[in-house]
Formats: structure tokens, sequence, C-alpha cells
């Protein structure tokens, strides 16, 4: 009788019951449970009642390791997005001293393996640029070398088009994407929230949207002139869609994700100068809003992302025009995009595109689509568990988020990282 190392029993998947059999690190088999085959397995969890879910891909987090460890670290970073279903983290380039030189990308992927030996894995997002400043290019080769998967300026824009081609052309050869934070400094100025009612109401400078889309226009033209892959980070209005739209219709070689924050508020929910609700992009409008729902659903914006962003609580209790920047996403994505699809404003299909299918293209990772040989990623969800989220259900040390006090439905009971089980909850699934 064939012999697995772990088989999932009743869980469901496509609305039905399957049974799922793993096999050094990768899926061996599934089936409906009713007509599944007899084959022993060494440890069996009873998944009954439960989801099966493929490992999200985050494309997009800030971990602050190394110098910003008062934030986030490594450890907890990870350890957030094992609890918050993700199986793989790509993390950005703005740590001190910044991931523009081998050593820090060597140190960033040493911490996760000490931490994590298990996962989730941890892949580097090298510097575009030397120390982030838009001056001069960083040693893309030396850090595609050492484990980048990708280069990115993250918070800082490129406003030197000429360097920015330039990238473009050295990731090519490298066969590594770029990913650009789309903004015009000379029209975001020192805007802190969207420009519109909700800035005027507020008394503070706005951020128009036309900060972003002009970024936008002219990342999708070089795009197309070089014919080279570009990817643009969290998209947050109409206009970006609308561009993005254009693009994908005239076959230009772009790709875009946004992040649940986007999807799930506007800028109203910084009335009362919530700097929980301060991030950049800034949220916009509700009209906004539903542009990006329609654009993730039809396929214009490719993947979402957390765009994670710990804080320390100081650095949010200060005037809003003074308070950092950023939302702490890892713990609370899931539950975020599960929100979308009990209001239908997702669907099940979208969610598995957008998380795990079209990241894990952009940037080349392995995705388990459950057949056999597939990486045996995945986690067991109960999609009507309620919690609160609070300091201490956050894994993340960042607290700084809109959902701080709220109740959120979805949990995550168990993770599988290349076969092997990493629990998530303080007791453990039932075992066979």
């Amino acid at each position: 009788m064939p012999q697995a190392d772990l088989c999932i029993q009743r869980a469901l998947w496509q609305d039905r019951e399957v049974d799922l059999w793993v096999l050094d690190g990768r899926i061996h088999a599934l089936h409906p449970s009713l007509s599944s085959p007899e084959i022993e397995a060494r440890k069996t969890v009873s998944a009954r009642g439960l989801m099966l879910l493929p490992g999200f891909i985050d494309s997009h987090a800030h971990l602050r390791e190394p110098g910003q460890e008062y934030k986030e670290d490594i450890a907890t970073g990870l350890e957030a997005a094992l609890c918050g279903g993700f199986c793989q983290v790509m993390c950005m380039a703005n740590t001190e001293p910044v991931n523009d030189q081998a050593g820090v990308t060597e140190l960033m992927r040493s911490r996760a393996r000490s931490s994590h030996p298990q996962g989730p894995q941890l892949f580097p997002v090298g510097a575009l640029s030397k120390r982030l400043r838009g001056e001069e290019l960083a040693p893309m080769y030396e850090l595609a070398q050492a484990g980048c998967i990708a280069f990115s300026n993250d918070g800082i824009p490129v406003g030197d088009s000429g360097l920015f081609r330039r990238a473009l052309e050295y990731s090519a050869d490298l066969g590594l994407p770029v990913i650009d934070h789309c903004e015009d400094p000379g029209l975001s100025g020192s805007g802190v929230i969207n420009e519109g009612r909700m800035s005027d109401a507020l008394g503070l400078p706005g951020q128009p949207t036309l900060a972003e889309s002009t970024q936008v226009s002219r990342d999708i033209l070089l795009a197309a002139y070089l014919d080279i892959p570009v990817h643009l980070a969290h998209i947050s209005c109409r206009e970006s869609v609308e561009l993005l739209f254009w693009a994908k219709r005239k076959g230009i070689p772009v790709s875009a994700e946004t992040c649940p924050h986007y999807l799930v508020w506007n800028e109203s929910l910084a009335s009362g100068y919530n700097t929980l609700a301060k991030v950049n992009p800034p949220l916009r409008t509700n009209d906004d809003r539903l542009a990006l729902c329609q654009g993730v659903r039809d396929g214009t914006i490719d993947t979402l992302a957390t765009d994670h962003a710990p804080h320390a609580d100081f650095e949010k209790e200060a005037p809003f025009a003074q308070a950092a920047n950023g939302i702490s996403g890892l713990d609370t994505a899931l539950s975020l995009t599960w929100s979308l699809i009990e209001a239908e404003e997702l669907g099940l299909a979208d969610a598995l595109r957008l998380w795990c299918e079209r990241p894990a293209a952009i940037f080349r990772l392995a995705s388990n689509g459950f057949q056999p040989g597939d990486p045996a990623d995945f986690f067991l969800f109960h999609p009507g568990e309620p919690w609160t989220v609070s300091e201490a259900s956050l894994k993340s040390k960042g607290k700084n988020t809109p959902c701080l006090g709220q109740e959120l439905k979805g949990k995550v009971k168990m993770s599988c990282i290349r076969g092997s089980l990493a629990y998530t909850e303080e007791h453990e699934p039932e075992l066979g």
C-alpha cells in the first residue's frame, strides 16, 4: 500500500470534501473524501469543517530588520505571516543599512532561516538605487547573486526617468522584475492625505491622485518602449486603474498590485485625524475604492500585497502630518480579503489568483495548485470563526492597524510549508 508523510482528511476544497496526501514536501494526491484510495500516512489531521487553501504570497512587506527592530524583526514578521496564511514573503529594502549590498541580503536570509527554519520563506527585494537616493544604481548583479528576487526603490519615487530606464534594462538582463512606487514628488508635495473633501475638512495638505497616475503613465510608456516588464506597487486610484486597463489591452508588459486596505476602506477613515489610517499612497475616495475592486475582479490589477508597514506606537501617536505612514497588515490581510468575499465584491477564485497564482508567475516563485508535485504549501482556514484585533492577538510588533478593537472573521487553524506542519493555534488540530 502506498505511504505518505501526511494526510489531511475531509477538508473543504472547491465546495467539496477532500483528502490530501503529502510526500517529501510535495503534493502527492488529492481526492474527494468519499472516493479516496487507501493510502497510509505517518500523520493524519482531521480537517472537517475547515477550508483547504494554498499558501499565500506577500510580494510587498517591510520587516524592518536590520536596523529598526523596535518596529519589527524578521522573526516576528514571519510569525505574523505564518498566522496570516502566508508561506512566502518578499521584504523591501528600506532597512538600516539599506539592502543595497550583498551582506545585508545574506543577513536577512540567515535570520529567516534561523528563526523559521520550516518557513515562511523569505525573499529579499534589493534596492534599485544606492541608499534609495535615486542618484546611482545599486549593485544589482551582486544583490541578485546574494538572493534578491526583484529590485525596488521602495517608498521613495525615482524621479530620474533615465536612471529608471537603466534599472529596467539591467534588471531585464538579470531576469528579475522591478517594482516601482508610483509617485511624482513635485505633485504630491507635502500631502499627507488624499486631496479632496477630507483634506479640506481636516485642514491638511492633500496628495492628488495625479501624483500617482502621472508616474504610472511614465512607467507604462517605458515598459512599452523597452518591451521590458515593470510591476507597479500599491495602486490606489481610478485613474491608475484606467491607465493599466489601456496598457493591458495594448499588450504592454506591465503588472500591478493593490492592497486590502484600498479595497476595504476609503479616506473617511482618517476623519478625526486618525493616524492609524495614514498610509502612502493615501486612502482615496469610495469611487476609487470601487474602481480598484473592479480592477482586481477583471484582472487589470494582477496581485494583492499587504504593504505591511509596522511602526512603534509613538510613531503613530503624533499630529497627523508628522505621524509615520503605514498600516501593519500581515495579521489581518486574510480576514479583510474574506470580508470582501462575503460582501461579494470578490470571489474566492479572485483571491487565489491575486494572492497565489499571479504573484508566483510575476516573481517566478513556486505555487501550489494542489497538483501532484506542487509544493505542499497550504493552510486550513475557518472562515466563520471570529477574532478580535488587539495588541495581544496581533503577532506583529506593529499594532498600527485601523482594525484595532474590531471583530473580524476568519482564522488560520494550521499551516503547512513544504510539507512541514506549523501550528498557529495554542492547541494542535486533531492528529491520528
